[in-house]
C-alpha cells in the first residue's frame, strides 16, 4: 500500500497513525529490523527512527 511508503513527513505521520492501532505492530517492527528493509513505515517507525533503533541495538550488543 502506497500510504506506508510516503514521500514526506505528513505522509509518515498518517502511516504511523494507522500503525498505532495495529495489533501486529511489534511483530512488524521486528520483521523489518531483522530483514534490513530500508524504505517505508513499518511497525510504526519511519526509516530514520528504524536506523536510530538499529544503532542503539548494535551498541547494546557490543557492550554486552
Amino acid at each position: 500500500m502506497a500510504i506506508f511508503f510516503p514521500q514526506d513527513g505528513v505522509g509518515v505521520l498518517r502511516a504511523q497513525k494507522i500503525c498505532a492501532e495495529c495489533p501486529v505492530r511489534e511483530a512488524c517492527l521486528e520483521y523489518v529490523l531483522d530483514s534490513h528493509i530500508e524504505h517505508g513505515v513499518w511497525g510504526g517507525k519511519s526509516e530514520r527512527e528504524r536506523r536510530r533503533l538499529q544503532r542503539v541495538r548494535r551498541l547494546i550488543k557490543l557492550s554486552a
